[in-house]
């Protein structure tokens, strides 16, 4: 006797589901790296203008995107909700939407207070447009293969401050940074706002859709629900995205108090030690530390770098230097997938390729607190000599 209730675990896809979900992964390539360059790298860019134009410190500047990324966390939970039940379409539209009225509001900014109003509401945008909902767009297309998928929209997207941030700066010295986000918003209007309008399609088993055969039946995925994953221990390793926020927050007083330069040092020694902890897994009692030191570090280290590039190298050619080094940076991103895979298929291990890794970090921690006890020393010695 069978059950009038069919469950699907994982089928084959048929061709045309298969195809069309590389038109989502495409689509999303596009949208995702726009969103990405626009919103998240043009802050950088625009940090020391904005400073400047608003008359207020960096601290208080840098402190507005700090809540934007707060409040996009807080919101992930009724977005995933949302995406589960309705898919991405209509979210990411609207999100889009958004994102393109903010970046308009963002150019006409006059106080610190309305940076802070803007950067909110930027919040809520990021959660709705950037890569929580694509990758569950992506998921929800592919029951299987979805690692190629997820794979592809990364790598593009990964290249998303060395398309912009040249662009930005660009920019920038043309027209301000006013008029280079108003004409980014243009940007967002025309490309993002269509193409997740008209191309994301929601797929087949999502809650109230029906089967297109005889039956009628309502397809059931298999999968835990909140609840259940709150009580599954890799939930909360997973974590590790949350204290990214909790980094980029404590990342203002410490950087006040310590000052970029060491603060990256101490990024480098925290990603050390979290990866060194991460070899030994078996043998630790809790996966906490790890949580805190890897994700704290990771969320720090892109204001860290905004922060630290003007520090070293002053502000005159602050963008064109960022763009240059996210080339590098992005770069290694595209390349860390298939990396990782080698070193796993030469090492044997993953607890061998995380050792291998932690000690690679061990001396660059090294190479960077020595840089800047260089530069302390030299700042020291060039106070004490006599300007001719």
């Amino acid at each position: 006797m069978t059950s009038s209730r069919r469950i699907v675990g994982n089928p084959p896809a048929s061709s045309s589901r298969r195809e069309y979900g590389w038109v989502i992964v495409a689509t999303l390539c596009v949208t995702e790296t726009i969103t990405w360059g626009v919103i998240f790298y043009g802050f950088p860019v625009f940090l020391a203008a904005m400073e400047q134009d608003l008359g207020v410190s960096r601290i208080a500047v840098t402190g507005s995107f700090s809540i934007g990324l707060a409040v996009s966390g807080v919101a992930g939970v009724p977005v995933g909700r949302w995406l589960d039940r309705h898919g991405a379409r209509l979210l990411m539209t609207l999100g889009s939407c958004l994102t393109t009225i903010l970046a308009v509001a963002w150019s006409q900014v006059e106080t610190i207070a309305a940076l802070y109003v803007v950067w909110t509401l930027m919040g809520v945008a990021m959660a709705a447009t950037l890569y929580e909902p694509a990758f569950a767009a992506v998921v929800q297309w592919f029951p299987t293969g979805r690692e190629r998928a997820l794979l592809v929209v990364t790598l593009v997207a990964g290249f998303a401050s060395t398309i912009f941030m040249p662009i930005e700066a660009w920019l920038l010295a043309k027209v301000g940074w006013r008029q280079a986000l108003v004409v980014l918003a243009a940007v967002l209007a025309v490309t993002t706002v269509p193409l997740h309008g008209l191309l994301l399609r929601a797929p087949a088993h999502l809650p109230g859709r029906r089967r297109a055969d005889d039956s009628g039946s309502p397809l059931v995925v298999p999968g835990l629900a909140l609840t259940a994953a709150l009580r599954h221990p890799v939930f909360w390793v997973l974590w590790i995205g949350a204290m990214q926020v909790a980094g980029r927050l404590a990342f203002v007083p410490i950087a006040a108090w310590l000052g970029a330069r060491w603060v990256v040092s101490g990024i480098f020694i925290a990603q050390c030690v979290g990866t060194g902890l991460l070899a030994m897994l078996g043998h630790v009692p809790t996966v906490v530390p790890i949580i805190f030191l890897l994700g704290a570090a990771n969320g720090m280290s892109t204001l860290a770098r905004a922060n630290m590039v003007s520090d070293i190298f002053g502000r005159a050619h602050y963008a064109s230097i960022s763009g240059a080094l996210a080339m590098g940076a992005n770069g290694a991103r595209a390349l860390a997938p298939i990396g990782a895979s080698l070193l796993y298929q030469g090492l044997g291990s993953y607890e061998a390729l995380f050792g291998a890794l932690a000690v690679s970090l061990g001396a660059i921690s090294i190479l960077v607190v020595a840089t800047n006890t260089s530069i302390v020393l030299y700042d020291s010695a060039a106070r004490q000599e006599p300007i001719d």
